[in-house]
C-alpha cells in the first residue's frame, strides 16, 4: 500500500477530474478524464490481455484465455521451449517499440514460446497514479496467467518474466500471487516515480521475488530506481543518460529509460554482446566507475545463474536504439 501523501494525492485528482473522492464509489470501477481504476481484483479480466507468439508463426498473435484448457496447445504452444511473458510499463501496450523488440528477439532464437501482457487500459496517459493502484490487479492476473502455463506442463526453471518500468514491478508482484517462487525475472529500468520514496515492499521489485533477478539500469535515479534491488545489477554507461539520446533533459530521460529494452533486446539475440565488469554499488555513476577485480560476465538471459553483485556495462554508439 501506498503512504498517506500518495493516496491523498490520488484522492484530490479523483475529485478534480471525477467530482467525488474514491472512496464514495466502493467496489465499482473508477473512471476520471481518461483514467480507469479498478475496484475489484477479480481474475481474468477484461482490461488485462495475454496474447501468445510462437517461434513457428512469429508474425501472428494467438489470444490466451486462462480458463481454455486447450487455449495453449490450439495456438501452438510447444511445452518443450522456454517461456519468457513480456510486460510493459505506463502509457505502454504490447506493440510499443521495446516490447517488439523483445519479441522479435526472442523468437529470432527459436526455443522460446512468447507471452506477452498487455494492460494498456489501465496505464494510459496520463493516469499514472490510477495506473500505480492497478498494478495489484495486473500482477495477479498475470499471476494466474504463470500458474496456467506451468499447470499444463510449463517448466518454472525455463520460465523467464521481463518486465519494463511498471512492467518490471509487475513481475516482482506477481510472487505475492504464486505459492511456488517464480525462477527468473528481469527487470529493465524499474520505474522510480512515487514507488522509489512511497511504495511498501509489496510494490518492488527485489531478489526476494524469484531465485535469480537480473536488473538493467539506464535511468537509474530519474524514470528508474536507483537502487541495486537485484542479484545481478547491470549499470549501463554509467546508469543515467544513454548516448545517443539527445535532446532536452526529459526527451534524453525518457529515451534513456527505453533504452535498457533496447540493450536487452540486443543481448538475447547476441549474448556475447555485452560483458559487464565488477563496479561499486552505486548506480548512476558520475565519472570515476570504481572497478573491481573478478570476472567479467554476459548480460542477458544466458547469464550465470550464481552471478551475484553489480555490474558496469560500457555500450559505445550515437543512435537512439542502434539495434533495431
Amino acid at each position: 500500500m501506498f503512504r498517506l501523501k500518495t493516496l491523498l494525492a490520488f484522492s484530490i485528482l479523483c475529485v478534480l477530474f471525477n467530482g467525488t473522492p474514491a472512496g464514495i464509489e466502493g467496489m465499482f470501477d473508477i473512471r476520471y478524464w481518461k483514467c480507469l481504476l479498478k475496484k475489484s481484483y477479480s481474475c481474468p479480466d477484461n482490461n488485462i490481455k495475454f496474447y501468445l507468439y510462437t517461434p513457428e508463426d512469429p508474425h501472428v498473435r494467438k489470444r490466451i484465455d486462462v480458463r481454455s484448457n486447450i487455449a495453449l496447445s490450439a495456438a501452438g504452444w510447444n511445452p518443450d521451449l522456454n517461456n519468457v511473458i513480456l510486460i510493459h510499463g505506463f502509457n505502454g501496450t504490447h506493440k510499443s517499440p521495446p516490447l517488439v523488440l523483445l519479441r522479435k528477439a526472442y523468437l529470432l532464437r527459436q526455443d522460446y514460446n512468447v507471452f506477452m501482457v498487455h494492460w494498456h487500459e489501465l496505464a494510459q496517459f496520463p493516469c499514472y497514479l490510477s495506473a500505480l493502484s492497478n498494478l495489484r490487479l495486473v500482477a495477479r492476473c498475470t499471476a494466474q496467467l504463470y500458474a496456467y502455463i506451468m499447470d499444463l506442463g510449463g517448466s518454472a526453471k525455463k520460465t523467464t518474466c521481463v518486465g519494463h518500468s511498471l512492467g518490471a514491478h509487475v513481475c516482482g508482484m506477481m510472487s505475492n500471487y504464486l505459492d511456488v517462487k517464480q525462477f527468473k525475472i528481469v527487470g529493465l529500468d524499474p520505474a522510480r516515480p512515487l514507488i522509489g520514496k512511497f511504495a511498501t515492499r509489496e510494490y518492488k521489485l527485489s531478489a526476494e521475488d524469484a531465485y535469480h533477478v537480473q536488473i538493467i539500469h539506464t535511468n537509474a535515479g530519474a524514470l528508474g530506481v536507483a537502487e541495486s534491488s537485484g542479484h545481478v545489477n547491470f549499470c549501463v554507461n554509467g546508469g543515467a543518460m544513454q548516448p545517443g539520446c539527445k535532446g532536452h533533459i526529459i526527451h534524453r530521460s525518457r529515451c534513456s529509460h527505453f533504452q535498457s529494452a533496447c540493450y536487452y533486446a540486443q543481448a538475447v539475440k547476441n549474448n556475447k554482446m555485452f560483458y559487464g565488469i565488477p563496479c561499486s554499488e552505486e548506480c548512476p555513476k558520475k565519472t570515476v566507475w570504481n572497478l573491481k577485480p573478478g570476472k567479467s560476465i554476459p548480460m542477458g538471459p544466458d547469464i550465470p545463474l550464481l552471478a551475484r553483485g553489480q555490474y558496469c556495462v560500457k555500450v559505445e554508439h550515437n543512435n537512439d536504439c542502434v539495434f533495431q
